[in-house]
């Protein structure tokens, strides 16, 4: 079975542990205020890291500069208290914005009629419009024909932007 949050995707063990504990870190001081972590990724390894976090509210209301502002104060002392991190390293917190990750039925359902980019353990690859929701079967239409998926057994991102706020 696939990581469900694409920072998981393609990264060495080390970096995926690392990864996951920054992720419940964050996710644990961040939820308690509203809001939900998507995604986290630590880009340039063995450098300067940078900390990229991805978050929405769980109201679906659109993310706020005050929001990125709030949450980025709260996560900033959770991991100075934690020091999850060797050495210096750069955060940065960031609405989910045009890519966004799709890792629960919910993320789907608000987001049919839009293309998603799916991988898959299964073999599937592919973007297609995301058809319709039931349970945790996800549905897409790939060339006019029906493809489900289970929630959890693949990675999807939003492949384009909705025209309004969803």
């Amino acid at each position: 079975m696939w990581p469900q949050r694409e920072g998981a995707y393609n990264m060495n063990s080390n970096a995926n542990n690392q990864s996951n504990q920054l992720f419940r870190l964050a996710d644990g001081v961040l939820r308690p205020l509203g809001y939900e972590v998507l995604d986290v990724q630590v880009q340039n390894p063995g450098r300067r890291p940078i900390v990229v976090i991805r978050m929405d509210r769980l109201d679906e209301q659109p993310v706020t500069v005050e929001n990125l502002e709030q949450a980025s104060r709260v996560v900033g002392a959770e991991f100075d208290r934690a020091d999850p991190i060797a050495g210096e390293y750069r955060l940065e917190l960031e609405s989910p914005g045009a890519k966004r990750p799709l890792t629960r039925a919910r993320h789907f359902e608000r987001m049919v009629g839009l293309k998603a980019r799916v991988r898959s353990d299964g073999g599937h690859a592919f973007t297609a419009p995301i058809k319709g929701v039931e349970g945790e079967q996800v549905t897409f239409d790939v060339a006019g024909e029906d493809v489900t998926l289970t929630v959890g057994t693949f990675q999807a991102n939003l492949a384009e932007f909705p025209d309004r706020h969803r």
